[in-house]
Order: structure tokens, then C-alpha cells, then sequence
């Protein structure tokens, strides 16, 4: 007989309930977050059951592993999840049973599990976003020190570019000591940020080659190598979705809408989208 399973996971342990066809629950089993403990527990288990889990952070490394050991596992939309749940206790055990549960009757909000190999090079052009910010933080926090000691540099558009640099430099001086110290270190690290987001852009070229997919991309304004590679690979097989709606949404550029009373009022965008692509 088929058995649904669900597993609660948190940083540490995760928590594991079953269900068969015939609506018997099996018995709750508590497993530490060790990929060896977590390995041995999956060998012990019938084979192909399909498990549900939720988008919690750490689902990656879970993923690999049921997927290792044969088993079919399903990401659940946690949200919509604890909504159809529709519980007014909450245990790590009622969690596990209700993702079984919602499995068994064919009910569970689930979201798209990315190849292993995709979510692997998705990390390059993430980890160049990071760094970007961080490279814009720095810019910011110069230009507002500057600002506060009515130093002005008009000569130059960019004074982060080659000649602004050395006419910043020069002009450092007429800070306060420990302000021109703050500037010079931020001024290094930025130096620093931008040597690894072109390591970075190099490794992205290595690994990730231009597909059919991403040359239309590339026709759109504003759209290079760099900002197409990111909507390829977190968007993957656009077939998946159903309608340009449905991606639009994903994306995070739709708003939420809240209708009555002969009255529409258009809100925030959805928190549950991929930011990486919005």
C-alpha cells in the first residue's frame, strides 16, 4: 500500500509522519539534521514513497539526499500550506501529518524543485548580486561622508572612475583624521568588492553558455549576458508556468489586488516571490 509522508524540518532535526492510502497514520519519528543520521533514516524507508516538505531554508541539502535514496519529494508552499492546514494547535508532529495529509488527498501547494545542477549555478550570478550591493553600500556611505563635510568634486561624473580617484585622494586631506581613515578603508574594500564581482562575471561565463532562450532576452533594452543568464536560470523552463500571468507573478511584478463593494484597491507586491528575478 502507498505511503504519503510529510516531514516537518527545522534547523536542527526534522519530524516525519506518515499516511497510507487507507488514511492510517504511521508512527512519528524525530531525525537530527546529520546528513549520515538523515541518510540512514531514508535507507529504512519503504521504496519510492513520495515526502512532502516545506520551503523552509535548508531544503536543498534534504532534497539531494531523498532524491539519493530513490524517494520522491515534493516542495511545499509553506504559506498556503498552513492556511489549507486549517489547525489550531501547532506541533511539529500535527505539521508533519498535515503535509502527509495534504499529500494524500492530492492537495498540496507545491513549487517547482530545481534541478540539482541548475541550483548549483544559480549561486554564481546571486553571489554577483550580493556583491553588487554590497559595492553600492560602499559608494553610498563615501558620497554621504562627503556630503557631510560639503566636499565636492565637480570635475568628475564618476569619482569612483580612474581620474576621480586620484582627485579624491588628493582631496582627502581636508577630512577629519578619523573620517579620511573611514573613507580610505571603505575606499579598499571597495576595491576588493570589485575585483570579485569580475571573478565572478568570469566564472558565470565559464560555466554558463549562451542557450537559444537567452539570445531573445538579450534583444530586450537593458538586458546583457549578465542580467539574462539570472532570469535563465531562475526561471528555467518557462513551459512550467502556465501563462505569462502565472511568470509575471513569480516574478513579483503583479500587485496584489483586494476587491468589494464595487471597490478595487491595487497593494504591495506578494512577499513570496523569487527576489532574486524580481
Amino acid at each position: 500500500m502507498k505511503s504519503f509522508i510529510g516531514c516537518d524540518a527545522h534547523k536542527r532535526y526534522s519530524v516525519f509522519a506518515s499516511i497510507n492510502e487507507a488514511g492510517q497514520k504511521g508512527a512519528d519519528v524525530r531525525v537530527a539534521n546529520n546528513r549520515a543520521l538523515f541518510r540512514q533514516f531514508l535507507s529504512q524507508l519503504p521504496p519510492g514513497p513520495v515526502i512532502a516538505l516545506e520551503t523552509v531554508g535548508n531544503w536543498y541539502w534534504m532534497v539531494d539526499e531523498m532524491e539519493k535514496a530513490g524517494h520522491a519529494p515534493r516542495l511545499a508552499h509553506a504559506a498556503k500550506a498552513k492556511l489549507m492546514m486549517g489547525q489550531i494547535n501547532k506541533t511539529d508532529k500535527l505539521d508533519a501529518h498535515a503535509l502527509a495529509l495534504l499529500l494524500r488527498n492530492g492537495t498540496l501547494p507545491t513549487v517547482w524543485i530545481p534541478p540539482g545542477e541548475l541550483r548549483d549555478q544559480r549561486e554564481l550570478p546571486r553571489m554577483r548580486m550580493a556583491l553588487v550591493q554590497m559595492r553600492t553600500k560602499f559608494k553610498n556611505r563615501i558620497h554621504a561622508t562627503l556630503d557631510k563635510y560639503a566636499l565636492q568634486i565637480p570635475d568628475v561624473s564618476d569619482i569612483f572612475g580612474m581620474i576621480g580617484r586620484l582627485i579624491l585622494r588628493n582631496r582627502l586631506r581636508e577630512l577629519s583624521p578619523y573620517t579620511r581613515q573611514s573613507v580610505e578603508t571603505q575606499l579598499e574594500l571597495l576595491d576588493q568588492v570589485e575585483n570579485h564581482i569580475r571573478l565572478c562575471e568570469k566564472n558565470i561565463e565559464e560555466v554558463v553558455k549562451k542557450t537559444p532562450t537567452m539570445e531573445p532576452l538579450m534583444t530586450l533594452p537593458g538586458v546583457g549576458y549578465i542580467l539574462a543568464v539570472v532570469m535563465e536560470l531562475e526561471i528555467g523552463k518557462v513551459g512550467r508556468f502556465l501563462s505569462s500571468h502565472h511568470l509575471a507573478s513569480y516574478a513579483g511584478t503583479v500587485p496584489r489586488i483586494k476587491e468589494g463593494g464595487g471597490k478595487s484597491f491595487q497593494g504591495k507586491v506578494r512577499p513570496d516571490v523569487n527576489r532574486y528575478l524580481n
